[in-house]
């Protein structure tokens, strides 16, 4: 049961019409088959916004009230306390999520019931500009080969935003820190490649325009926007997992997909990563040869 499902959540852009938030349940209703997998058991941070994304939003991590007793939920410890970050199990967990007009699902890199064991890796190419979408395709293609020199295959999402996520497949037995570690030192050799659109530098002002390759979304506790989440944008663009074909061919950029077109697209290419699992690897390699490259 959506509540108040005529409330708009993305106001009218030029030719497009509003979206309400029934439409982002409908959406999330439809989805939810190839969404859901890429989920399930991965604590989750909602980024909501009661008043559409015309006004400011937040972050709620703790659901320990309000919440239906047939919720997942996990609790997980922090500083000075715990956190009870609900769970999405199936399309009914997922719309409650929506019916907290949560636009963006964000999640963990590991999933219940070993948490300190991540089973993927991820890496989030952010320009500091949203009008080069031909470097950032080319960092992610560089990104993608330096993986493959290490014996990793990677797969890629939109952001929804201005950048893409690739996305490493792990064994689930290398140790979150060490996960971490790795995936900075793979973006400091990135940017050692490539200095001149490349950085690891966090602040805009210290990035002289160039590429971030953020590697923070590895570490406990840190999230990244689910794959087929609605971003809170107007035109509510998708961070969408797509093909490296596409990339190669610049068939698409960052805000190529939303939450208007994901329908036709899920009928006509499925789940493009639906065999990521099978394809998950040990870094213990991987960490070898990084480290004789660095040498």
């Amino acid at each position: 049961m959506i509540t108040h499902p005529e409330k708009v959540l993305f106001p009218a852009q030029g030719s497009d019409a509003a979206i309400t938030k029934g439409e982002l349940a409908s959406y999330y209703e439809m989805i939810a088959p190839v969404m859901v997998p890429h989920m399930r058991a991965r604590p989750v941070t909602m980024e909501r916004y009661p008043a559409g994304i015309g006004k400011e939003g937040f972050f709620h991590k703790d659901v320990s009230k309000g919440f239906p007793a047939w919720l997942e939920r996990v609790e997980v410890p922090k500083k000075d306390g715990t956190v009870h970050h609900p769970i999405v199990t199936d399309t009914r967990s997922l719309l409650w999520l929506a019916n907290q007009n949560c636009i963006t699902p964000h999640v963990w890199t590991s999933r219940v019931p070993d948490l300190s064991h991540p089973d993927i890796c991820v890496f989030d190419l952010d320009p500091s500009k949203a009008d080069e979408p031909d470097t950032v395709r080319a960092a992610a293609l560089a990104l993608r080969d330096l993986l493959e020199e290490l014996g990793l295959p990677s797969w890629v999402k939109t952001t929804g935003s201005k950048g893409f996520h690739i996305v490493v497949p792990l064994d689930g037995k290398t140790p979150m820190g060490e996960a971490a570690g790795f995936a900075n030192a793979v973006g400091t050799l990135l940017v050692k490649r490539d200095p001149k659109h490349l950085t690891q530098e966090f602040h805009k002002t210290d990035r002289a325009g160039r590429i971030l390759v953020d590697t923070g979304r590895n570490g406990y506790s840190a999230t990244f926007a689910a794959a087929y989440a609605v971003r809170a944008k107007p035109g509510a663009p998708v961070s969408a997992p797509c093909s490296w074909e596409e990339i190669e061919r610049g068939a698409i950029d960052p805000r190529t997909f939303t939450l208007r077109n994901m329908a036709a697209r899920v009928a006509e290419v499925g789940d493009v990563w639906s065999d990521m699992r099978r394809r998950k690897r040990s870094l213990k390699p991987a960490i070898a040869k990084l480290r004789r490259e660095r040498t």
